[in-house]
C-alpha cells in the first residue's frame, strides 16, 4: 500500500500548475542572468576596444550596486576613447596589476567590514602574493553604509595594501555612504578628469540653492599664466554651514552668446514656453542645458530641443573661508578649453556671470579633508589655487590659536602670482605661520616648484611628522600632487607615508 496521501485530482493539478509555474520562473531568472551577462560581456568587448590609453577597472560587489557604478564609470571612461578593461575583482590577477599603468577599483563592504564574496579569491591570490605595484597608479571607490561599525572597510584596506605594494594615487579615495549621490557626484568628477570629459551629466544633479555674486577680483595681473580671480558668495536661502575643508558644488551655465547664437541658427524664439525644472522659457533653459554642436542635428521645437539636451555637470571649488566670514570664497583660474574657449566652470564664474547676479550652488561636505580636531601640527602643501583649502585651514588654525602651522607655497612669480601674499605675510608676523616656504617657479633659471621645497627641508618635514604633524595637499592633480607624493615617500620613507595615510594624518585635495 502506498505511503502517500491519496489527494483529490483538482488539488492534484494545482500543485503540478504550482510547481510548473514555479519553474517556469526559475528558468526566466537564469535565462534573465544569462542575457544580462552576455550584455556585459558584448559591452566589456565594446569598452576594450579604445584607442587611448589602456586602464583597468575592477569592481566587487555583494548587491549589484558596484557593479553598476563601474559600467558607468567605465562608460564615461570610453567616451574619452580609453582603452577599458572591465573585470570582476575575482577576475584580476597580480600579473595585472604589475602590467597596467592605471586602475581603478570600484568595491563594496559587506556586513561587518568584511569584503564581497566575489572578493575573496583575490584576497587569497593576490593580495597574500604582495607583488610590486611601484608601476601602477590607482583610484578606490569604497561603497559602505556608517551605520556599521567598520565603514567602507574593505575599501579602506585594498587602497592601504595597494600603496603598500607601491602603487601611487591618482586621487584620494572616495567614500560612499549608502549611495550618497554627492559623494559619486565627487567619483565621477575625477573619472571626467582623468578621462578628459568635463561636460558629461551628472549621474545624480545636485539640489543647489540661491547664492548671489558679491565680489570678483583679480589675484594675478600681468602673470605669465592663466588669470586668477578671488570671488565672493553669499546665500540667499538663509545661513549655510561648513568647515574648513569643504567643497562648493557650482551649478554653471552657459555663455549668454552661445545660446543666443544656437536660437539664431534654429530660428527659434527665445521666449517660446516650455516645461522643465530648470525654468519656463527656452532661452532659460538652455542657459542650463549642454548645447548641441553646430554640425549636429538638433530638434526644431522649442520642447523637443529642451528634451534632448541633458544638463550641465556642477563644477566642484575648495572653500578658501569660513562661515565666520559671511561667505563662501574661492579662487578661481580662467580655464581654457581645447579649442579656445573659457572652461564651463571657470568661464561661468570669471566671465559670464554678472556681479550682483545670482549663482547656483550648495555645499558639500569633504570629511577627508577636515582638519584634526586636536592641536597637533599642520604642514600645508598647495600650488595655485590650491591656496583655497589651505587658507580656510590657516582661517581655522587662527582662530583657534592653534600656531603650529607650516605653508608650503608655490606659483609662477612673486611679483604677480603671490595670492593673497600680505594675509600670509601677515599669519608669518603674527606666528600663526611657525614656517612658510615659497616656491615661485619663474623667479630663477632653474624652475623651483614645492616638492623641491620639501626635499630640500627633508630634516625639519621629519622633525614635525615625528612631533605628531599631519600633512594636507591641496591643489593640481597632474604634475604637483605625484611629485608632492613622491617627495614625502623620499623624505619619509614609504611606510610612514602609508602609516600617516591610515592615521589620517596624510590627507589630499587635488583636481
Amino acid at each position: 500500500m502506498s505511503g502517500w496521501p491519496s489527494l483529490p485530482p483538482e488539488r492534484l493539478w494545482a500543485a503540478v500548475l504550482v510547481a510548473g509555474a514555479y519553474a517556469l520562473f526559475c528558468l526566466a531568472i537564469a535565462a534573465r542572468e544569462v542575457l544580462r551577462r552576455r550584455r556585459a560581456r558584448r559591452e566589456a568587448q565594446a569598452l576594450a576596444a579604445g584607442t587611448g590609453a589602456p586602464i583597468l577597472l575592477a569592481h566587487a560587489s555583494q548587491t549589484g550596486f558596484a557593479e553598476e557604478l563601474a559600467l558607468a564609470t567605465a562608460r564615461l571612461l570610453g567616451e574619452a576613447g580609453a582603452r577599458v578593461t572591465l573585470k570582476r575583482l575575482a577576475e584580476v590577477a597580480a600579473a595585472d596589476l604589475m602590467t597596467a599603468e592605471r586602475a581603478l577599483f570600484v568595491v563594496s563592504t559587506t556586513g561587518e567590514g568584511d569584503a564581497p564574496d566575489d572578493a575573496r579569491r583575490f584576497l587569497r591570490d593576490v593580495m597574500a602574493a604582495q607583488p610590486n605595484l611601484g608601476g601602477l597608479s590607482h583610484g578606490v571607490l569604497a561603497l559602505g553604509d556608517r551605520s556599521y561599525d567598520r565603514f567602507c572597510a574593505f575599501g579602506r584596506t585594498l587602497d592601504a595594501w595597494l600603496a603598500r605594494q607601491g602603487a601611487a594615487p591618482l586621487f584620494d579615495r572616495v567614500e560612499v555612504d549608502d549611495g550618497d549621490p554627492a559623494a559619486l557626484r565627487h567619483w565621477q568628477a575625477h573619472v571626467g578628469l582623468l578621462a578628459g570629459v568635463t561636460d558629461a551629466p551628472d549621474w545624480t544633479r545636485p539640489r543647489y540653492g540661491r547664492w548671489r555674486l558679491i565680489e570678483r577680483r583679480l589675484l594675478n595681473p600681468g602673470s605669465p599664466g592663466d588669470a586668477a580671480f578671488h570671488l565672493r558668495l553669499e546665500p540667499l536661502d538663509g545661513p549655510v554651514s561648513w568647515a574648513a575643508g569643504d567643497i562648493l558644488e557650482v551649478g554653471p551655465r552657459n555663455a549668454p552668446a552661445e545660446t543666443a547664437a544656437l536660437l539664431a541658427r534654429l530660428v527659434l524664439d527665445p521666449e517660446a514656453p516650455v516645461t522643465a525644472e530648470d525654468g519656463a522659457t527656452l532661452a532659460e533653459v538652455l542657459s542650463w542645458r549642454r548645447l548641441p554642436h553646430a554640425d549636429a542635428p538638433s530638434p526644431t521645437t522649442p520642447q523637443a530641443l529642451v528634451d534632448a539636451l541633458p544638463p550641465l555637470p556642477h563644477r566642484e571649488y575648495s572653500i578658501a573661508s569660513l562661515p565666520a566670514d559671511g561667505g563662501v570664497e574661492l579662487l578661481v583660474r580662467a580655464m581654457r578649453r581645447a579649442d579656445g574657449q573659457p572652461g564651463l566652470g571657470s568661464g561661468w564664474l570669471t566671465l559670464h556671470a554678472a556681479p550682483g547676479g545670482e549663482i547656483a550652488a550648495r555645499v558639500r561636505t569633504n570629511r577627508s579633508f577636515h582638519a584634526p580636531d586636536d592641536d597637533r601640527p599642520l604642514i600645508l602643501i598647495g600650488n595655485g589655487t590650491g591656496l583655497a583649502g589651505l587658507r580656510a585651514h590657516l582661517k581655522a588654525r587662527a582662530a583657534a590659536g592653534r600656531h603650529r602651522n607650516w605653508l608650503v607655497f608655490g606659483e609662477r612669480t612673486e611679483a604677480h602670482d603671490y595670492f593673497h601674499g600680505d594675509e600670509i605675510e601677515a599669519w608669518r608676523a603674527a606666528g600663526v605661520l611657525a614656517r612658510l616656504d615659497l616656491a615661485f617657479s619663474r623667479d630663477q633659471t632653474r624652475k623651483l616648484y614645492v616638492q623641491h621645497r620639501l626635499i630640500q627641508a627633508a630634516d625639519t618635514l621629519r622633525a614635525w611628522v615625528a612631533d605628531g604633524a599631519a600633512i594636507y595637499v591641496c591643489g593640481s592633480l597632474v604634475g604637483m600632487s605625484g611629485e608632492v607624493h613622491a617627495a614625502l615617500v623620499s623624505a619619509l620613507g614609504a611606510e610612514t607615508v602609508e602609516r600617516l595615510s591610515d592615521e589620517g594624518r596624510y590627507r589630499r585635495d587635488v583636481y
